[in-house]
């Protein structure tokens, strides 16, 4: 019999196994696949993590909390997980995302830069915006590294007392004398409660609450980087809300000297619905290729386009694409996080900690109110 079982150790599932077990409690983590795997939504060498959040300025806090985690979690493994190389988000003037920036900034007091089209090329001349446009910079903003993250999560969580266990697949979970029992392809498991962060596979664990989640193939791509486009010499982040849609994208971060990873840039927006998160279609695709080349070409037209690599991640998305983190409603022994909607990576620290509230206390001192299921009427 565990205190708690967490379903799923990608990004939030590895943070809530190391917060529980360093609160002393027994829990095991299952996972079908191995720490750090390019499965699910947790990988692709580097996410953007970012203050003046467009989204909306309720997340702030939160963020303010994920920058001490990380930091703390960097100290605890002896090398930082989060660089700030700063962020550089640009767009019609008046466009959503710089809005959204502006009204995050303003109310919490963040200091941003405002970069007129001139400014913004004369200050990053690798990047090209037509006049009408305007630019922020955010200096706190960078980068975490992802797969280095989950990892650190995990050994972090086992290093406290936490069980792994992966290349299991859990079928679902039942009511037992005394708790809960786990079903999986390799037999069960007990525990008085359980945490599910299962990404992709979120809504075929909580089909009991009807949340509307739909899963979207997204790819990433590498292209060799000029020094113009290195972290080195200064190339920040970037976000840009174009007519086309919203892309964005990291310079090469390694110190290497060679291409290494490269650059890296993809689409926020669009994305092809995947019915079967296990069976992903992992191949190129042209006509997305296309049109991140096409954002190439128009902002950042120094880049080299012979294509180094491609990974395929998933978005799980909510209608309104806003997380839910919160307390199952019929059972309260059951916790969940789901729909982090393709911008939840930099908020896993702080999540894990919220759900390791929840499981322990029954309630959290993080602002997490405005993430509750109970706006799906679930």
């Amino acid at each position: 019999m565990f205190d708690f079982i967490v379903i799923g150790a990608g990004g939030v599932g590895s943070a809530a196994l190391f917060h529980l077990a360093s609160r002393g409690a027994r829990v095991l983590g299952l996972d079908r696949f191995p720490p750090g795997h390019d499965r699910g939504s947790s990988h692709g060498r580097t996410r953007i993590i970012r203050q003046a959040y467009y989204e909306h300025p309720d997340y702030v806090p939160l963020l303010f909390r994920a920058y001490e985690l990380w930091t703390e979690l960097g100290q605890r493994i002896g090398r930082p997980l989060l660089h700030e190389i700063g962020l550089l988000q640009a767009g019609p003037t008046e466009s959503g995302v710089l809005a959204g920036v502006r009204r995050s900034a303003a109310q919490h007091r963040l200091n941003i830069d405002e970069l007129s089209a001139t400014e913004l090329v004369r200050r990053f001349p690798g990047f090209q915006v037509p006049d009408g446009w305007s630019g922020l910079f955010e200096r706190r903003a960078g980068y975490l590294d992802v797969e280095d993250c989950v990892v650190a999560h995990l050994e972090e969580a086992q290093r406290q007392g936490a069980e792994l266990q992966t290349g299991i697949t859990v079928k679902g979970w039942r009511d037992v004398a005394g708790g809960i029992e786990v079903t999986t392809d390799t037999g069960e498991f007990r525990a008085r409660g359980l945490i599910v962060t299962a990404g992709p596979w979120a809504a075929q664990l909580l089909t009991d609450l009807s949340i509307p989640l739909v899963v979207r193939r997204k790819l990433q791509y590498w292209y060799p980087a000029s020094p113009i486009y290195r972290a080195e010499q200064n190339c920040p982040a970037f976000l840009f809300d174009a007519p086309e849609g919203i892309f964005y994208g990291l310079p090469q971060v390694d110190d290497s000297g060679s291409n290494g990873d490269g650059l890296k840039v993809a689409e926020h927006t669009g994305g092809q619905q995947v019915t079967d998160p296990l069976n992903v279609d992992r191949t190129f695709d042209q006509a997305d290729n296309a049109r991140v080349e096409m954002f190439l070409a128009n902002y950042l037209p120094g880049v080299d386009r012979r294509l180094l690599r491609h990974s395929v991640c998933m978005y799980t998305l909510t209608t309104d694409e806003h997380f839910i983190v919160d307390r199952h409603p019929s059972d309260p022994r059951i916790v969940f996080a789901a729909g982090l909607s393709g911008h939840g990576f930099k908020f896993t620290c702080v999540l894990g900690e919220a759900l390791s509230d929840l499981a322990t206390n029954g309630t959290t001192a993080l602002p997490i109110g405005f993430l509750s299921a109970a706006r799906f009427g679930s």
